[in-house]
């Protein structure tokens, strides 16, 4: 019996022996476990998010900001998106700023492009 009709089931008797049961509680991580990566979503209100983000994006998460509380124009906005821009170049990661009300910060080797997709 050849290996196409073992995995389609054409022909040859099968027994019991043939299959395994998994346990999946010991057979397979959970998904939260480690090295995997999280995307988390924060709104910046001041100076006080900034510190939970830079936490995310250390432990290896992406965030997705929510920034329409300041202005373009915002001193205070200038400051946040230069401290997280640190914090990616620190990680090797990446920071897009999206329209005027999103910033996406990613943790390491995680690229975002620049190009939409049509």
């Amino acid at each position: 019996m050849g290996i196409m009709s073992k995995i389609l089931g054409g022909g040859g008797d099968r027994s019991t022996e043939d299959y395994v049961t998994l346990d999946l509680e010991e057979d397979f991580e959970s998904p939260g476990a480690a090295g995997t990566m999280s995307v988390h979503f924060a709104e910046i209100g001041g100076q006080q998010d900034v510190i939970a983000i830079k936490d995310a994006v250390y432990d290896g998460d992406l965030v997705v900001a929510d920034i329409t509380r300041h202005s373009t124009t915002d001193t205070a906005s200038d400051r946040i998106i230069e401290e997280l821009r640190q914090v990616a170049d620190e990680v090797d990661g990446d920071i897009v700023k999206k329209g005027d009300d999103q910033i996406v910060v990613t943790p390491t080797g995680v690229g975002i492009a620049r190009e939409k997709l049509n």
